[in-house]
C-alpha cells in the first residue's frame, strides 16, 4: 500500500514484543504510511529490548511508556503519558494475548479457573480497559484495532483457551464498537490472521502443523505475511474505512471460508 495514508494521525501501538510481533509490522506499516507513533513495553524484563527496537526502526525521539495492560492503574499512567505528546488519537492497536502454557496444549476440559480468569483479563479485558482510557482523546474519531484468529470460532487443537479468549475478544469489539460509534464516531474492528512464525505462536503445541494444513486447503495455498498484515492495518485505521467496524477481517490466504 503506497501514500502516506495516515499522515497526521497519531497512533498508539500496545504490543510490540519483537520483531516478529504481529504488531511490530503493523507499526511499520502505520510508520510508513505517516504516522505518529507512541508505543508501550511491558516490564523490566522486556523493557531495554523493546526500547532499543523502536529506537533502531521508528526514530530515537519516538515515546515508550511501561504499561501493563492487567493493570488499570498502569493503563491511565501510561495514557497520561500519551499526553505529553500529543492531545488526541486517531488509532490504537490492541496486540496483546496470554494464557499459561499449560492451557495451550491437552485437554481443554483440564484447563483451570486460575488460567481462565487470567486469559480472559489479559487477552479480552484488556481492550475495554485501553479503549476507555483512549475513548477520550479520540476527539475526530479514528480506529481501534485488535488482533485474533480463527481458533476464536472454530476448534483448533490445542490452540484451547486462547480459542476461548479471542472469542471473548471479537465479542468486545462489537460491543465497543455500539458504544463507541455513536458517541466518538470511533471505529473497533478485529484482524484475523493465519499462521506466523512468532513467539508468541511458537507457544501453541503442534503450531508447525498449521501451516501445512494451510499450504494443503487455503485458496491462496499459503497463510500470510507480517506486510501483508500492515497493509490491512494501515487501511483500517485509514479514512478509506470509515464505514467499517465491527468487524473481523480474515487475513489468511482465505482459509477461514474452507469447510474441506
Amino acid at each position: 500500500m503506497s501514500g502516506k495514508l495516515l499522515e497526521g494521525k497519531v497512533g498508539v501501538v500496545v504490543g510490540v514484543a519483537n520483531k516478529r510481533s504481529i504488531a511490530f509490522y503493523i507499526a511499520k506499516a502505520w510508520h510508513e504510511a505517516g504516522a505518529k507513533l507512541i508505543f508501550n513495553y511491558q516490564g523490566e524484563r522486556l523493557k531495554d529490548g523493546v526500547i532499543k527496537l523502536i529506537h533502531e526502526n521508528f526514530g530515537e525521539d519516538t515515546p515508550v511508556y511501561e504499561m501493563d495492560a492487567s493493570n488499570d492503574e498502569s493503563i491511565a499512567n501510561f495514557f497520561d503519558n500519551v499526553k505529553k505528546h500529543s492531545d488526541k488519537i486517531d488509532c490504537v492497536l490492541h496486540s496483546i494475548a496470554f494464557a499459561p502454557k499449560e492451557a495451550l496444549g491437552g485437554s481443554f476440559l483440564e484447563t483451570s479457573r486460575e488460567s481462565f480468569k487470567t486469559s480472559l483479563d489479559i487477552s479480552a479485558y484488556s481492550l475495554v480497559g485501553i479503549a476507555r482510557a483512549a475513548e477520550p482523546m479520540m476527539v475526530d474519531g479514528g480506529s481501534i484495532l485488535a488482533m485474533s484468529y480463527l481458533g476464536s470460532e472454530k476448534v483448533v487443537p490445542n490452540y484451547n483457551l486462547m480459542g476461548v479468549s479471542k472469542a471473548a475478544l471479537e465479542a468486545c469489539t462489537r460491543y465497543l464498537a455500539f458504544d463507541l460509534g455513536r458517541s466518538r464516531q470511533i471505529r473497533v474492528n478485529c484482524i484475523s490472521a493465519g499462521p506466523m512464525q512468532t513467539l508468541a505462536a511458537r507457544g501453541v503445541s503442534g503450531f508447525n502443523t498449521m501451516f501445512k494444513v494451510y499450504e494443503e486447503h487455503a485458496p491462496l495455498g499459503r497463510s500470510c505475511t507480517g506486510e501483508e498484515l500492515g497493509a490491512t492495518g494501515v487501511f483500517l485505521a485509514s479514512d478509506g474505512a470509515a464505514s467499517i467496524t465491527g468487524q473481523v477481517i480474515y487475513v489468511d490466504g482465505g482459509y477461514q471460508i474452507m469447510a474441506m
